[in-house]
């Protein structure tokens, strides 16, 4: 069950603490992230070393394929608001972001392994809580394999001998985020040429993200906490490029 699937924009969505899935095995401690966000309160500490480091931010060796809570940030390329924008503290989607929202709704249909939680979209990136349940029932296999070959042109099963049953793996975490970055970043494409948002400089995303693997109950509600009150305190966040939005 979502948190708050298709929560409006404009109104503070309710924190609604889903026990059950955060009852599901959790994994483990992301060393990295704790070491470098010991606060996730803190906008400051949220964002300045790890969604700017180039190089890889994910655990080495971590399967992030198994069952678990992850909560992911994606920042606009060079911090841009393309989603809306706060006013009285809270966040209005324009319609690049309504479009981005559907999008990151509409991945539970991509992906039957995954749940979603709380979520919120942003002028220039969105945080989003996402659950990987395991590997889907007999019947929905092929079915998932077959919306991931659609989105990347991938051959999932190509080759794979007549008679024996295909191997089915878990999407990771990083097959999702690019899976989404695809499809909204297509859309947005579409929209552009449709003359319904302005273009864009090179791409819509930055080319990493930043990920956090909550590691108990207490962990969760502290990130659902954060993501609910994040346009309360966008005056603060350093993702809010005043600079880069006034070009």
């Amino acid at each position: 069950m979502m948190a708050h699937q298709g929560q409006p924009q404009g109104i503070a969505p309710t924190i609604n603490h889903n026990k059950q899935s955060v009852g599901v095995p959790l994994v483990g401690t992301h060393d990295v992230d704790i070491q470098k966000q010991p606060n996730i309160h803190n906008t400051n500490n949220h964002n300045t070393q790890t969604i700017k480091n180039r190089q890889s931010i994910r655990l080495k060796k971590y399967d992030y394929s198994q069952k678990g809570l992850y909560f992911i940030t994606i920042v606009t390329q060079g911090r841009k608001n393309l989603f809306g924008e706060i006013i009285d503290n809270k966040m209005v989607l324009n319609i690049a972001g309504t479009m981005i929202e559907e999008i990151h709704n509409n991945l539970v249909n991509n992906f039957q392994s995954i749940k979603l939680h709380n979520y919120i979209i942003m002028p220039n990136h969105i945080h989003t809580i996402i659950e990987i349940v395991g590997v889907p029932l007999v019947g929905t296999r092929d079915a998932d394999n077959q919306k991931q070959s659609n989105i990347y042109n991938a051959d999932n099963h190509q080759g794979q001998p007549q008679g024996i049953a295909p191997t089915y793996k878990n999407k990771t975490i990083g097959d999702i985020v690019g899976a989404f970055k695809s499809i909204t970043t297509n859309r947005y494409i579409q929209m552009v040429k449709e003359n319904i948002v302005p273009p864009f400089e090179k791409q819509i995303w930055q080319r990493n993200y930043w990920d956090h693997i909550i590691r108990d109950e207490n962990d969760y509600n502290k990130i659902t906490e954060y993501i609910v009150n994040n346009p309360l305190t966008w005056a603060d966040d350093t993702l809010n490029s005043e600079e880069a939005n006034a070009k």
